[in-house]
């Protein structure tokens, strides 16, 4: 109101009083009902009408301030229909337009109150009534439920149905914004089927059609809520209700594993099945995003078998069918995974979790050394055989690309006798039956690499993949040997060895004459990058009390020694 109308007002009320006019404090014979609107809320959704269904509170007095009635004294609302006749026409007048959570004052004369008669005890006749009321809850029979989307994810693969379990937060109030309930006080989400008659008509209603993190708004007429009979000291009768629902995730016990390819490489040579073993990243989350494990944050995969019970069942089938490399999505629901009970403080009981897995890598126990030759030169006559000293070259990884080691790090190839157990065995066998100038690719299993403990920079049960070349070989010897004779060793080896005749070899002497045998092809040394060492490990064994000389009586052959060792078993 502007000051100027202000003005006017006070200079009105003066010439009444002048004129003998009464005041409004004083109506005198009203003719209707007087309404002072004294509080109006901001929003108003809808405001009574004749024929609908109303609750609210008020104090009645008379003139003088005596009170002659009032709901709160009682403490229950007065709930009843607007506009019928069921009320004084005062109060049917008066209540007619208004918002819930709207106050307004009435004064209602005798004619439109209890007139002559009044009522006995209580108000006498003539008299004229003062109400303060406040609008609490306005419905009617033909009302729907009313549903409005607050919040709506992006991405809805799916919407609740009839049958379903579901798993919503809420808070509860009446219509005045009075609350009765909430889940959140109980740090706990509200787990219920929908549609099976666990939940009152308006929820079961009003659930329909969610995605997993919608929120709604959800006013549930009394008829489709607790109707007549209300629920308790929170709910009274008669009472409209407003659920704020966030659904939290749902599913049904009729449902499987869910699964969605986020990316599959090409190609996929091979795809997981029962009884392999696999090495796998993942984030687990719940259905609403909270995050409840994650490998990555340990840094280590997590590794174990499929099919055979050690992971809840739901990842034992979500992880059948995956190649190296691939990323999956896998939506388990809580029958195939932790059920009611859940795990932990993390895992919430009938949750469907979320796996986003990386599959790093998998084999089976039974699998052998995979081989694949990129390049294998014409006229190859001469292969690699067992205890042959070779030269090559190689890079070593993970499945997933992963760097591990390579020759080409170093000045010189990599030099190994085959079969020595110097190399992991499915390298050793990779390396075997290959020309010089041959280039292969070799993938190698757990068990015939570095195990389930790993290596260093190897994780534990990984599987490798190697890409080696072999640049040279030499034949090599039979296993304990370190020289060998191409034919029948020479009549008077003491005697041809002895160089200078002196009945004694000394360590110069020795390696003089094995080289010239092996110059003069008449024998091999055991293949190595250092001969001269080889030699003095001949030396070493034939210098049986380490005199530094050989004497006739210590100088024996292999050949001989291990014959001996036969008679002494015999």
């Amino acid at each position: 109101m502007s000051p100027g109308s202000f003005f006017l007002l006070l200079l009105l009320l003066l010439l009444l009083s002048i004129l003998g006019a009464p005041g409004l404090g004083d109506p005198g014979p009203l003719e209707d009902v007087v309404i002072d609107r004294y509080y109006i809320p901001k929003i108003c959704l809808r405001e009574a009408q004749m024929g609908d269904f109303i609750r609210y509170h008020y104090n009645g007095t008379f003139k003088d301030g005596t009170k002659f009635d009032s709901s709160y004294d009682r403490g229950a609302t007065v709930a009843g229909v607007v506009g019928v006749g069921r009320l004084i026409t005062g109060m049917d007048r008066g209540l007619q337009g208004m918002c819930v959570n709207e106050r307004r004052h009435l004064i209602v004369p005798p004619h439109l109150g209890y007139g002559s008669i009044g009522v006995a005890g209580l108000i006498p006749p003539d008299a004229t009534l003062y109400f303060d009321v406040v609008m609490l809850d306005i419905w009617n029979k033909k009302d729907k439920l009313q549903i409005t989307t607050l919040a709506r994810p992006l991405h809805c693969n799916r919407t609740v149905e009839s049958s379903d379990f579901v798993r919503y937060h809420y808070n509860g109030t009446l219509l005045d914004g009075t609350p009765f309930d909430s889940s959140y006080s109980k740090n706990s989400t509200y787990d219920t089927y929908v549609g099976t008659g666990w939940l009152i008509k308006g929820m079961d209603q009003g659930l329909l059609g969610m995605c997993a993190g919608e929120k709604r708004s959800i006013i549930i007429p009394p008829f489709l809520a607790y109707g007549e009979k209300g629920y308790g000291s929170a709910i009274p009768p008669q009472a409209s209700l407003v659920f704020s629902v966030l659904l939290v995730d749902f599913h049904n016990p009729k449902d499987g594993v869910s699964l969605e390819h986020l990316e599959v490489p090409e190609p996929c040579r091979r795809r997981t099945a029962s009884g392999d073993f696999v090495r796998y990243h993942y984030n687990g989350t719940l259905m609403d995003g909270t995050l409840f494990d994650s490998s990555y944050s340990r840094n280590h995969t997590y590794n174990t078998y499929i099919g055979k019970g050690y992971i809840i069942p739901g990842m034992d089938q979500g992880l059948q069918g995956v190649c190296v490399g691939e990323r999956r999505r896998v939506v388990v629901p809580p029958h195939l995974a932790y059920g009611e009970n859940g795990a932990g403080n993390k895992i919430p009981g009938s949750a469907v979790l979320i796996f986003d897995v990386h599959i790093i890598d998998f084999h089976n126990p039974e699998d052998p050394v995979e081989m694949e030759t990129l390049y294998r030169p014409e006229g190859c006559n001469l292969t690699t055989r067992h205890r042959d000293f070779i030269r090559y070259h190689y890079n070593c990884s993970l499945l997933d690309g992963t760097k591990l080691f390579s020759s080409h790090d170093y000045e010189k190839p990599q030099e190994v006798t085959l079969g020595t157990d110097k190399v992991i065995e499915g390298l050793n066998r990779g390396l075997l039956d290959m020309c010089a100038g041959e280039r292969r690719v070799l993938i190698v299993p757990p068990h015939l690499g570095h195990g389930e403990s790993g290596a260093r920079g190897v994780p534990g049960s990984a599987v490798l993949r190697f890409e080696v070349e072999l640049i040279s070989m030499e034949e090599g010897v039979p296993e304990g040997y370190l020289f060998i004779w191409h034919g029948e060793p020479p009549a008077g080896l003491y005697e041809q060895m002895d160089l200078n005749k002196d009945g004694e070899i000394p360590a110069e002497e020795f390696s003089t004459f094995i080289k010239t045998q092996v110059a003069e092809g008449k024998g091999r040394l055991m293949p190595s990058s250092d001969p001269d060492k080889v030699i003095a490990d001949m030396f070493r064994n034939q210098d049986r009390n380490q005199d530094g000389r050989i004497t006739p009586e210590e100088l024996k052959l292999k050949s001989d020694e291990d014959q001996e060792k036969i008679h002494e078993e015999l």
